[in-house]
C-alpha cells in the first residue's frame, strides 16, 4: 500500500487502528485534510453487520473526519451497509480492464 500512496495523485498516511476493547481495522487512510477512510479484508464469500464493527468503531471515533470504510470480501455483490459502508469485491482489483 506504501508503494501505491507513492504514485498516487491522492496523498494519504495509512494506519492501523485498534480500540481497547480489540475492534480492529486493517487498513487506514488519512488524507492530508484529515479525512479518513478505513478498510478491512476478509478471506470470506460472505459478508454481515459484524464485518463492518471496527469500521463503525472507527467512524465513531472520527466522526465528521470519517469518509467512507470497506470491506473487501471473496464474493461478487457490491453491497451497501450503510451510507458510507460497503461491501466491495476483492477481485476487481486484479483484472485487468
Amino acid at each position: 500500500m506504501r508503494k501505491l500512496l507513492g504514485w498516487s495523485r491522492q496523498s494519504a498516511t495509512p494506519y492501523h487502528f485498534r480500540t481497547a476493547a480489540g475492534q480492529e481495522v486493517d487498513l487506514v487512510l488519512e488524507a492530508p485534510g484529515q479525512r479518513v477512510a478505513g478498510i478491512e479484508v476478509k478471506a470470506s464469500s460472505s459478508v454481515g453487520q459484524g464485518d463492518f464493527s471496527g469500521l463503525r468503531a472507527l467512524a465513531d471515533g472520527a466522526g465528521d473526519k470519517f469518509a467512507r470504510g470497506v470491506v473487501l470480501y471473496l464474493g461478487d455483490q457490491r453491497l451497501p451497509f450503510s451510507d458510507n459502508l460497503w461491501a466491495l469485491p476483492v477481485t476487481p482489483l486484479w483484472e485487468s480492464s
